[in-house]
């Protein structure tokens, strides 16, 4: 409305506006008008309501273990608190957590609770507890190493024997109490907080803990949990409508005109529409006339059937939508666009009749260059973008974008609290400072290496080139270019007494034997005291003999006898003294062996240098090989890696040479070793400390007004308030003097801030502080400051050298306090304070005497208290220790003896200024403060992105103009904002996902949104064939009464009745989810035919846990491994075999604690597991747990390896029958998650395998009709294969009963769709894929043979027989169509064309039935091969057509099939009637020219059709009568049993 309607006064408003909230409550409910037909959909979880009192303290555990605790203290017994209605429930948890969080985080909680992304996480604890078991009668209880009680008076009896038993194992999700002591044994409390018997059980514990005699950890447990499911949203529901070419039943349509509503004139009295009488509105709001036109237009619009558009009226769709979305009011924009992009096919003949303006139409052009350009994005593409992180609306759900807000919100929150402008946040948020895997390395000048060769000045290599300009020279790829420089230097340091040295030197001799340009040199790391006898040390000895030969000779014959020294040691042996006599007596026989090697000997040049140099350089555990100085990594030492690696480095570091050289930066008569060691990355030392990344930080993010030297009030301060205040307290000392009192600064930012923490009245504080300081006075960039951290307790004495240096920095001036704090580093003064020395005698000159006694002498020591208190609780260390902060970053705790010299410093300097220092430092420069608060800025800003999880690069975007062609959304002034940017062509199905999250965004968060319209001209076909619902709600929603209102689901309300629709969810990767209780056909529902409600119910039924698996030795994927997903006391629930392709495997779990093993048998004999990758289990322990405890989806890594004995054996065999069975037998149970638990497997030829696919309830009807017709036919026993993801829940609840009846057996297989398959959109194409792209992982490796039969196919003959057909080697087999009845030749489409030529002579194969010897199948990899086919073929949506069929004729060449004889399927289409009596199988295929209907059809073609039919519809009867008859004493049973 515009402000103009307002005018009419504050009546008509009001009353405008209960008008319009009567329109808003009739679309929303469904309305109960005799023609409103509707369609509703839920998704609940298998498992039973978790209270959100327990999600909402997952969701502050999240935030920290601290707010964990604070929050169940909080609500330790909250029986009383709330007068029992849901909502007043939901009102105190709210209450309760915002004295924990902030507003923004507040409404996360809320939608954290609507989604109910933490109820996976509370049931896993319900899951753990469920293995332990519980005791009897217990509501909570302690488990102490495994043994449990729930009497709070034995705990203390179980705490004695606690130490016997193993510790329990605690995931990285548990809740450990903050202050357990860590060595104490573990109580495990399992309870639900909130409830009396928790309160009870918790202050037992906690008494425990406070002595610190245990470790104190709280998993949820419920005793007994409601009945209710969690409803859960976060997903899509489509309803597509379904082609009806071949009519499955009678549904003629009336083509009438256009909607008659138009027709009424404008001045009708009555002109009622969806039960509004408008006429009658007209006259009484007068004022309100334009309103009601476009009211009315809405819902006649919305009523509209689904006239067929012609083609140029669908040509400017996507433009039009764009214009009635751009001219709604921007509020109501996102609305209008979820409204038509989810119900276009009623709206698009409307839409049609919109007129688009020509600046709409120039803008989006001028966009399109920019998407285009910057953000890769084609016209029609759509894209989201939060604070400039992409969300791949494909890839993720709705939980990892909750995830994106949450971590955006800490950090611009942080940011706000160091009261950063709002403006500024964002230009902040868009610094990368992620640390860079950039290489260090160090100097390689120095004497300690011994080297070889010299590419420069050696002899060998003189007729090489000598200029660097011949770098410039073409080579042929992969060349490496033999120039007379050392570029490219190899030093290896190594103790010759290690095993690997041998190893390592050969594959040094052999780079210098075969003139790789490479400069060689070795440091030896051996004994380095004094007086050292040779003859008793293999060590000592190799480096004397080294020298005396580099010494007589030269350094390459001394390297050929190392060589050949190690050539005499044993495999596996190590170096001894007589390996090195040996060679030296052959090589001089004149010499005396001992004053070479002795004692006394004069060639011990080196040898202590060695060791000094490589400690000084800190490179790691030996042997270390380092590159022009960058250290290899371990995996890369093994030999054969290591010639790769290196012929590999040398290749890249060409191209950065050549660079130089184009560039100028280098010459021919430059140094090239002095150039390369200029390089930023060479630092004199790495230190793995400094460089590792995975990094603690302090949470600097607050402001506040509080100091150290205020004790009691600093005890009483969070941990990050702590942090503030111990940052608002320090003094630092710079370069230039200290900025505090008096300035000899000329207002230098310093983005690199120390605090050196150690007792610095012990040697070892008080070096590292010398060190600190000695760094500081070489660099401009950085600022210092202490924490003393004291040993002892605290007095006088134990602190002279702390007060004095806190004394000084208070009362001197900047130079002098320095000068006399470095004074103080030192030793001899320690000492002599110490003896009682005076500290005034070590002042220096120009101090102020008085005033620094004054302040040395005062009683205070709280700021000492404070510094202890802050080491003790916020730093973790224990008393004493020394630790280095640097902007935040923790390094530390430091060991007693490691050392952090002043090289560390200077590589901690480089590594954050290169990050993160002078990117802040320049946003901060900007802001135009002092520079104290500026530096102390970059160092609080530093450490609140530094702490951020290593994520996705943001997206700088840039854009032509979005006055007319975006949809805009300013934020609430002054608040911190979410910049959202969201790009989308309105006619998709993206914008179908897009609005409603937009919409809940907008509710959610502050945003700065804008929705740029990428538009598609000159489209040919409908853009969008289905309605779809996203369903997603900002928060819990209650009814009237006060309780939940029933949960989130998708509504399709007033349907158009014609068309036929078919029911598809889209739900997040990682979910498997199947129908329940629904009584109609969701594959085809025709709303004519339905009273009213057609109700969908889906259940969660499991979470994929999915991997990826290799060979560490081949690096290959272990085709045809098995690996079973379990618990401690039931091993074996689910199995899986891994693909070939991406090693990739898929397991179906639940919320819970998972163990991975290798299958029993084949695959545990041969493999065993060498390592694992985003597992909850440590690296290297044995059991492989895994933790699922969210929504989210999981993809672990796993390596295995063959056992030293069956490196030779492969695992799948092709091996004799014979030597087989034993194997075979071992595999007994199918690994599908078991329909049945089967009865010993009689002899395996003994049955036979049916596999088939069926969707919506004619085609079941068919399917039971096929097996019946098989079973007719057989002696021998059958079991069939249904793939479970389309089956209704009628058909699985009645297959038992049909099984039982007849005799066979079955089983459900599922198998989700792997994420990097390219994936189908139409349900049918998904079922197509099934039948023919998972055959080698969908059955168990004890199924050899499985013959593929159509649901729709009668069977005439024994099954047996196409089962033992000869396939003379080909993997599968099937029948080639027919060519008999001739008047169907124009529709053979393979008789011309592109199949003529590809098939080039050979047969066009149906795929109604085929059988597979899936035994050769997947020993030639015949499954990976046509996912790879299919993966490249199914890009273009134009081939493929008949993909179960097109895909295995397009692969003749490379998986050949066998032709069956003809008379294998008949079908009356394309075979004639006389071959029919020989039919052994007849197919009712669908016949292009008559397009007669499947059941008229059959009952037409095949005689015994009806009688099938008749015998199974009284077999229904009967089991229905069944389950009446018991379902007075129990609820009809859920089929049957699966994980």
């Amino acid at each position: 409305m515009d402000a103009g309607s307002y005018g009419a006064g504050f009546g008509v408003g009001l009353r405008m506006w209960l008008l319009w909230i009567l329109l808003l409550s009739l679309l929303s409910a469904v309305s109960a008008a005799a023609d409103s037909k509707a369609v509703t959909t839920t998704l609940t979880t298998k498992w039973a309501d978790t209270p959100l009192l327990l999600e909402a303290s997952e969701f502050l555990a999240e935030e920290s273990q601290e707010k964990f605790w604070d929050f169940v203290e909080a609500n330790q017994n909250i029986e009383g608190e709330h007068d029992d209605t849901d909502q007043a429930y939901y009102e105190l948890i709210l209450k309760k957590a915002s004295a924990l969080l902030s507003s923004v985080q507040l409404n996360m909680l809320k939608f954290a609770l609507s989604l109910r992304a933490y109820s996976a996480t509370v049931h896993s604890f319900q899951q753990i507890a469920s293995t332990e078991p519980p005791p009897k009668g217990c509501s909570a209880f302690f488990s102490v190493h495994g043994e449990k009680t729930c009497d709070e008076e034995s705990l203390a009896t179980l705490l004695k024997t606690a130490q016997e038993r193993p510790k329990p194992y605690l995931f990285k999700g548990d809740h450990k109490y903050p202050g357990s002591n860590p060595d104490a044994p573990v109580v495990i409390l399992y309870a639900e907080f909130g409830k009396p018997d928790f309160q009870r059980l918790h202050q037992v514990v906690l008494s425990k803990v406070h002595e610190g005699s245990v470790t104190y950890v709280l998993r949820h447990y419920l005793a007994n949990s409601s009945g209710k499911k969690v409803y859960l949203s976060g997903y899509g529901v489509e309803l597509a409508i379904k082609s009806q070419e071949y009519k499955a039943k009678d549904d003629t349509q009336v083509q009438g005109a256009e909607v008659n509503a138009t027709v009424i004139g404008e001045n009708d009295p009555v002109d009622e529409v969806q039960g509004f009488l408008f006429g009658k509105l007209k006259t009484l709001y007068p004022e309100l006339k334009e309103q009601l036109k476009e009211l009315r237009k809405h819902l006649v619009e919305s009523t509209n059937e689904m006239a067929p558009l012609k083609v140029w009226q669908m040509q400017d769709l996507s433009f039009q939508t764009a214009a009635r979305i751009l001219a709604a009011p921007a509020v109501d924009a996102l609305n209008v666009m979820k409204d038509l992009s989810q119900n276009f096919p009623t709206k698009a003949r409307s839409i049609t009749k919109t007129v688009v303006n020509s600046e709409i139409r120039r803008e989006i052009g001028e966009n399109q260059k920019f998407f285009k350009g910057t953000l890769g994005l084609q016209p029609g593409d759509s894209a989201l973008f939060i604070n400039g992180l992409h969300i791949d609306l494909d890839t993720q759900d709705i939980f990892s974008v909750f995830e994106v807000l949450r971590s955006e919100a800490r950090v611009m929150e942080g940011l706000r609290s160091l009261l950063i402008e709002t403006p500024y946040i964002h230009d902040i948020l868009k610094l990368n400072v992620q640390p860079s895997d950039s290489d260090y390395a160090v100097d390689i000048r120095n004497p300690a290496i011994s080297w070889i060769n010299n590419l420069e000045t050696d002899h060998r290599y003189s007729s090489w080139p000598y200029n660097v300009q011949e770098l410039l020279r073409p080579t042929f790829p992969g060349v490496i270019r033999q120039i007379r420089k050392n570029f490219h230097n190899l030093v290896i340091i190594l103790d010759p007494t290690q095993e690997n040295a041998a190893e390592l030197l050969s594959v040094a001799e052999m780079f210098y034997a075969n003139n790789i340009p490479l400069r060689i040199g070795l440091v030896f790391v051996v004994s380095d005291e004094d007086d050292i006898d040779g003859m008793q040390d293999a060590g000592v000895a190799l480096v004397r003999a080294y020298n005396y030969i580099s010494d007589e000779v030269d350094s390459q014959s001394a390297f050929e006898a190392v060589v050949s020294m190690f050539n005499r040691v044993p495999i596996g042996g190590q170096l001894s003294v007589g390996d090195v006599v040996k060679v030296l007596e052959k090589k001089f026989p004149y010499v005396e062996v001992s004053s070479v090697l002795g004692a006394d000997s004069s060639y011990d040049s080196n040898r202590k240098e060695g060791r000094a140099y490589y400690e000084q350089t800190g490179v790691g555990p030996l042997p270390v090989v380092m590159y022009n100085g960058i250290p290899y990594q371990r995996e890369q030492l093994d030999p054969d890696e290591l010639e790769t690696v290196t012929m590999q480095k040398i290749l890249e570091t060409t191209s950065f040479y050549q660079r130089a050289v184009y560039l100028g930066e280098l010459a021919t008569d430059h140094d090239v070793v002095d150039f390369i060691m200029n390089q930023p990355n060479v630092v004199p030392r790495i230190n793995p400390r400094v460089l590792s990344t995975s990094r603690t930080y302090l949470d600097l993010s607050d402001t506040n007004n509080h100091f150290v030297d205020d004790y009691a009030r600093f005890s009483t301060l969070d941990t990050k308030e702590k942090s503030t205040a111990v940052a608002n307290s320090m003094n630092y000392m710079t370069k230039k003097g200290m900025t505090t009192t008096n300035r000899h600064d000329d207002g230098y930012i310093r983005p690199v801030t120390f605090w050196v923490v150690g007792d610095f009245d012990k040697p070892s504080g008080r070096q590292l502080l010398y060190d600190a300081i000695r760094h500081m006075k070489t660099s401009n960039n950085v600022r210092l400051g202490m924490i003393n951290n004291p040993s002892a307790a605290l007095s006088a004495e134990t602190s002279r050298v702390a007060r004095a240096i806190w004394a000084s920095m208070q009362t001197q001036s900047a130079n002098n306090a320095k000068n006399f704090i470095t004074k103080l580093a030192k030793e001899d003064t320690a000492a002599a304070l110490e003896r009682g020395v005076d500290v005034g005698e070590f002042a220096v000159g120009g101090m102020d005497l008085s005033l620094f006694k004054s302040a040395y002498e005062g009683p205070k020591f709280d700021f000492l208290l404070s510094h202890a208190a802050y080491c003790r609780d916020v730093l973790k260390l224990k008393r004493g220790q020394r630790a280095v902060i640097s902007n935040g970053r923790i390094i530390g705790p430091l060991e007693e003896e490691e050392v952090f010299n002043q090289d560390d410093f200077l590589l901690l300097e480089n590594i954050i200024l290169k990050t993160s220092g002078e990117r802040i430092k320049s946003k901060v420069q900007q802001f135009g403060i002092e520079e104290d608060r500026a530096s102390d800025l970059v160092m609080k800003v530093d450490a609140l992105l530094s702490s951020q999880p290593k994520g996705e690069a943001r997206v700088e975007y840039g854009f032509a103009d979005d006055r007319y062609s975006a949809v805009k959304i300013r934020p609430k002034e002054g608040d911190v904002y979410f910049d959202v940017i969201a790009v989308v062509d309105p006619v998709t199905r993206d914008a179908q996902k897009l609005a409603p999250l937009l919409l809940v965004l907008k509710q959610l968060v502050n945003v700065n949104l804008r929705v740029f319209m990428n538009c598609q001209s000159k489209l040919s076909e409908m853009p969008l064939k289905s309605f779809y619902r996203h369903v997603l709600e900002p928060e819990v929603a209650f009814q009237a009464d006060g309780s939940f209102s029933p949960g989130p689901m998708a509504k399709f309300l007033d349907m158009p009745q014609a068309p036929l629709f078919t029911l598809n969810l889209n739900t997040p990767e990682s979910w498997m989810v199947e129908s329940v209780h629904t009584r109609y056909d969701l594959d085809n529902i025709y709303l004519e035919e339905v009273e009213n409600i057609v109700a969908a119910e889906y259940e969660l039924e499991h979470l994929l846990l999915e991997g990826h698996c290799f060979d560490v030795s081949s690096g290959q994927p272990p085709r045809g491994l098995q690996f079973t997903l379990g618990t401690e006391s039931e091993p074996v629930i689910v199995d899986t075999i891994v693909m070939a392709n991406l090693g990739y495997f898929q397991l179906k779990a639940n919320p819970g604690a998972w163990i991975l093993k290798l299958r029993k048998g084949r695959s545990e004999e041969i493999y065993k597991i060498y390592s694992h990758d985003g597992t909850d289990s440590p690296a290297d322990s044995d059991d492989v747990v895994v933790v699922l405890n969210n929504f989210k989806s999981r993809i672990i890594k796993v390596k295995v390896q063959k056992k030293p004995d069956k490196f030779n054996e492969e695992l799948l065999s092709d091996g004799t029958e014979e030597t087989d069975t034993g194997f075979w037998k071992s595999l007994a149970r199918g690994f599908t998650g078991g329909a049945k638990t089967e009865e010993p497997k009689q002899e395996k030829d003994d049955v036979i395998n049916i596999f088939s696919v069926a969707s919506g309830h004619l085609y079941e009807r068919f399917l039971r009709i096929m097996m019946l017709s098989v079973l007719k036919n057989t002696k021998t026993p059958v079991k069939f294969w249904f793939l479970k993801n389309y089956l209704s829940p009628t058909f699985k609840e009645f297959i038992p009963h049909m099984a039982k009846e007849y005799g066979f057996q079955y089983e459900l297989v599922q198998y989700k769709w792997p994420r990097w398959l390219h994936q189908q959109t139409e349900k049918q194409r998904i079922i197509w894929g099934y039948k023919i792209l998972f055959l080698d992982v969908l059955f168990p490796l004890a199924v050899d043979k499985i013959l593929f039969v159509d649901a729709d196919q009668i069977v005439r003959t024994d099954l047996k027989d196409l089962r033992d057909f000869d396939l003379e080697g080909a993997p599968y087999g099937y029948t080639p169509f027919c060519e008999s009845r001739r008047e169907m030749d124009g529709y053979r489409f393979w008789k011309s064309g592109y199949w003529a030529s590809h098939l080039a002579g050979r047969k066009y194969h149906i795929s109604a039935l085929y059988v597979v010897d899936l035994r050769r199948f997947r020993k030639i990899a015949a499954g990976d091969r046509l996912r790879g086919q299919y993966q490249g073929l199914s890009q273009d949506p134009n081939s493929l057509s008949n993909l179960d069929q097109d895909l295995p004729n397009n692969m003749i060449h490379q998986v050949p099939i066998k032709s069956l004889p003809q008379e294998w399927l008949w079908c009356e289409t394309w075979c004639d009637d006389s071959s029919k009596k020989s039919a052994k199988t007849i197919d009712l295929c669908n016949n292009p020219m008559t397009k007669e209907p499947k059941l008229q059809a059959a009952v037409r073609i095949v005689a015994e059709w009806t009688d099938y039919d008749q015998e199974i519809k009284r077999l229904q009867t009967r089991v229905q009568e069944g389950v009446n008859h018991t379902s007075g004493k129990q609820q009809g049973t859920g089929g049957h049993t699966e994980l």
